[in-house]
């Protein structure tokens, strides 16, 4: 089911359905409108679905650019960010781009209470920085600490010094994706350094469990 409404609404909607643990739930909750798909026992004659492992093996030969997705604290917080390879442009009118979010990620509650998000596209130099927001747990408070960073034009949201990219939006839209979210946002600014892409030598590029970088070839 999908939801499309401002993104204060909808960032309070996507909040509401992703409680931490432990947090009470409301009252009169209301009906849950991601639920899970109803388990069933796989037939003798029908092929049971890839185990997670490999298709995280399979899938991990498709190569893509690394993200860090970011967002202003909200209500008193410290900043958000978390490393995601799951980026795409989506669309050019309306201009959306699109990233997924595990949904028990803790970090996305966080954009979600601050509705709007910056795309930080890292360059071949930035491996470091990726591994410091893949962090999760006690770690992730630290994230932002002696990173260089200043507010995005659009939303404030913490735009990373020396990125190749930078695409400032606000959440325009949450679909569920089995054990994902699907975010779409609305781009408000965006900008490219050329300066940053010359001296990083390209983009940072993740395949196959690791880091690497890119070339161009003559065709």
């Amino acid at each position: 089911m999908a939801f499309m409404m401002g993104h204060a609404g909808m960032a309070a909607l996507a909040v509401r359905y992703l409680r931490p643990a432990g947090t009470p739930a409301p009252a009169a909750p209301p009906p849950d409108p991601m639920p899970r798909p109803e388990l069933r026992a796989v037939r003798a004659d029908e092929q049971p679905p890839p185990a997670p492992r490999e298709l995280r093996r399979v899938l991990g030969r498709f190569a893509g650019g690394v993200t860090v997705i970011t967002a202003p604290g909200a209500d008193g917080e410290p900043p958000a960010g978390f490393a995601c390879q799951s980026f795409a442009s989506l669309s050019l009118d309306p201009p959306l781009v699109v990233f997924m979010v595990g949904r028990t990620s803790t970090t996305w509650p966080r954009i979600a209470r601050a509705g709007v998000f910056c795309v930080n596209v890292l360059g071949a130099g930035q491996s470091a920085l990726c591994r410091a927001f893949a962090v999760s747990g006690a770690q992730a408070a630290d994230k932002f600490t002696g990173v260089r960073h200043a507010p995005s034009p659009a939303t404030g949201s913490p735009l990373l010094a020396d990125v190749l990219a930078w695409v400032d939006c606000t959440v325009h839209a949450v679909h569920t994706g089995g054990d994902h979210l699907i975010v779409v946002g609305r781009v408000e600014a965006l900008g490219a350094d050329e300066a940053a892409a010359a001296a990083q030598e390209g983009p940072l590029i993740f395949y196959g469990s690791t880091f690497g970088t890119f070339t161009a070839l003559d065709l």
